[in-house]
This record gives structure tokens, sequence and C-alpha cells, in this order.
């Protein structure tokens, strides 16, 4: 026999704070009225066109290719159409809005931080043992195994095992300064000598290095994290009043 269960909002509500969410959620609800105070101060406006087009794209992303998928997908999160017009609608605000304060920005801070966007192609292997990494990489630079060989062999991770340590292209600002250092002075391809940081001892392997270029994907980048820059500093300058300690 099937077991029935109720679950209210007030379960809903206890369940937020008993997972500790209470912190995330109240810093998400402040966000969301910053963004809409600022937008109103500037003027921003959206029309209906704008968010029948935006819905669309949701629903093509989300592939909610039909009036019941949506429906259901709604149903599925406790939604109702007025809240999913307002979800089309913040992503529309926060893409103003961002266009507003930094479309003259992206291009000074790119020129400025170039450096930070330069790319390399790179495998890497990350070892608890220096001295087997440093018999791993002359066992490579002598042509007793293949990078790809000490990768299966030693790399934990299925999906990054499979590959044998390709990492794809990785930005220089989002490298440890050690390894950025050793990285970027290195003349692909070339296996650079294991480096030791505090997750552990790097054998890595140069394939390439690029110089950055401003387009669409970094432009995007950019935008986002000038906006998240932005919203964090608006955020730590608002006084909370708190009104949820009696929350039930």
């Amino acid at each position: 026999m099937l077991q029935t269960i109720t679950i209210t909002n007030k379960d809903i509500l206890q369940q937020v704070k008993l997972s500790y969410k209470i912190p995330e959620i109240v810093e998400q609800i402040i966000s969301r009225k910053v963004i809409r105070t600022a937008a109103e101060e500037a003027g921003i406006k959206i029309d209906t066109e704008e968010l029948q087009k935006t819905a669309d794209l949701f629903r093509l992303i989300n592939k909610l290719t039909s009036a019941e998928e949506t429906w259901e997908w709604l149903e599925k999160y406790g939604l109702s159409l007025d809240d999913f017009e307002e979800i089309v609608y913040n992503s529309i605000l926060i893409s103003k809005l961002s266009q507003h304060l930094f479309i003259d920005k992206i291009e000074p801070y790119f020129f400025e931080h170039q450096l930070d966007y330069a790319g390399v192609v790179m495998y890497e292997v990350v070892l608890d043992d220096e001295d087997l990494a440093l018999e791993l990489f002359y066992a490579i630079k002598e042509g007793e195994m293949s990078f790809y060989d000490v990768g299966h062999k030693y790399i934990q991770d299925t999906e990054l095992r499979r590959s044998g340590g390709y990492k794809g292209m990785v930005f220089r600002d989002s490298l440890k300064p050690e390894i950025s250092a050793a990285v970027f002075t290195a003349k692909p391809p070339e296996l650079i000598k294991p480096i030791l940081t505090s997750k552990g001892v790097h054998l890595i392997l140069v394939e390439e290095i690029t110089q950055s270029q401003l387009n669409d994907k970094l432009y995007q980048e950019i935008y986002s994290h000038l906006f998240s820059e932005w919203l964090k500093q608006q955020i730590a300058k608002i006084e909370v009043i708190k009104h949820w300690n009696d929350l039930s």
C-alpha cells in the first residue's frame, strides 16, 4: 500500500532553514532588489517583444518544446506562469543593466588585463610524491613513457584520466602564480619540470600558448565579472533588517 505524504509551504520553509540555506537565499533576495532599484534609476524598460523572445529562448535551452512540457516544468519547480515571467524579466534586466553600466568599460578593462587572458593549451597530472614526479618527468623526456601513459596511470578523475590529463584552454589568471610563471615562459610543445604547490606536484605538458583576443565569449566573461564585482560592492553597502528569526 502506497503511503501518502503531504508537503506544505511550512515544510519547505523549515527544510530551507535546516539546510542552512537562509543566508544564501537572503543574498539572492538582496541582489534581486539591488538590480531592480538600479535598473529603475537608470530608466531601463523591457517591452513585451523582448519578454517573448527571451521566454522562447529559455524554453529552447531547457528543451521545453511544447506547452505541456512547459507546464510540467513549472509544476516540478513549484512555479506559476507569473513566476516564469519574472524569471525571464530578471534575466533581461541583468543583461540590460550590465550593458548600461559597463558597455564602455569592456575594452579598457581587457587591455588593462590583457596578460591575464593569455591562454595555454596544456595537459596536467597532479601527484603526491615529488620524487615520483621527477622520475616520471625524466621517463617522458627520454621517451620511456608518454604523457598520456602517465595520465592514464596516475589520474584519479575518470574523465580527466580518459583524456590523458588534457585541460584544454586555460587562462593565465586561473592558474596559480608559480604555475603561470613556468607555463608562460615555456616554448611549446614543452614538458615542464614538476612544480610543487599546495595541491601537490604538478607535471605539465604545454602544447600551445595563445595571445588573448576580445571575442564574443570573452566579452561576456568580462561583462559577467564586472557585474558580479559591482553587485558585491552594492550589497556590502546595504544594511539588512532581519525579520526571519521568527519564521515558522
